[in-house]
């Protein structure tokens, strides 16, 4: 029951990553592009250079903005990362006791350990 529903929390966090592509890509070449704008702005040594690097940095921050819904797919893809990593870690982490009872590996670990107390 427990993968079925990290399965369908799979799914779902696919399906927002896959829709939010764009604006992912989007958001990644406003933030490099008033990056880009900065500097140029640094750079500049007229006050109109300076004006028209802020122009253009306050055109590119508002469609920057526009695609802030893009969090929401680095959220799903997070999520998605999260769930693949952890899909089999119950059955790495939870040996069956009975196999492991005849195991003389493990009855020595626990002997050693007892003997370690006194």
């Amino acid at each position: 029951m427990k993968k079925f529903i990290l399965f369908l929390i799979g799914l779902v966090a696919l399906l927002v990553l896959i829709a939010n592509l764009g604006p992912m890509i989007l958001l990644g070449l406003g933030i490099w592009l008033l990056y880009i704008i900065f500097k140029k702005f640094m750079k500049s040594t007229s006050t109109g250079g300076k004006i028209g690097w802020v122009m253009l940095g306050l055109i590119v921050l508002s469609v920057t903005i526009s695609n802030i819904y893009a969090v929401l797919g680095i959220v799903a893809a997070y999520g998605l990362y999260v769930i693949i990593k952890n899909w089999n870690e119950d059955e790495k982490h939870s040996p069956d006791p009975a196999k492991n009872h005849d195991d003389p590996f493990t009855n020595f670990e626990r002997q050693w350990e007892e003997l370690k107390d006194f």
